[in-house]
């Protein structure tokens, strides 16, 4: 029985570090794409994953109020075109915000 306890812990705990990873690697990209849509804003890899990440929950949230779907097979693909049209929503009320859209570098 204390077997199959620490069994479950550790399947737990792997299913959990999967899913930041995930969450991490998918906030990563997603940022970096918005970065790289919205003329390269010089932020750094862990901003990007930031961004990216809040961008998914934004992105999630705008789809979700829209009502729209995306029907893309590998889930990972959905999540990334989520997440960067979330990042670069917030970019760009970032770059309202900051007054700094209109200029070019």
């Amino acid at each position: 029985m204390l077997i199959f306890i620490k069994f479950e812990v550790i399947n737990q705990l792997k299913i959990i570090t999967m899913g930041i990873l995930y969450t991490i690697i998918i906030g990563a990209i997603c940022g970096y794409i918005a970065d790289v849509l919205m003329r390269d804003n010089g932020f750094g890899l862990l901003v990007n994953i930031i961004i990216g990440i809040a961008g998914s929950f934004v992105g999630s949230w705008l789809y979700g109020e829209l009502g729209l779907n995306i029907n893309v097979n590998p889930y990972w693909l959905r999540d990334i075109i989520i997440g960067a049209t979330g990042a670069v929503v917030i970019l760009f009320l970032v770059g309202v915000l900051r007054g700094t859209r209109g200029r070019r570098r």
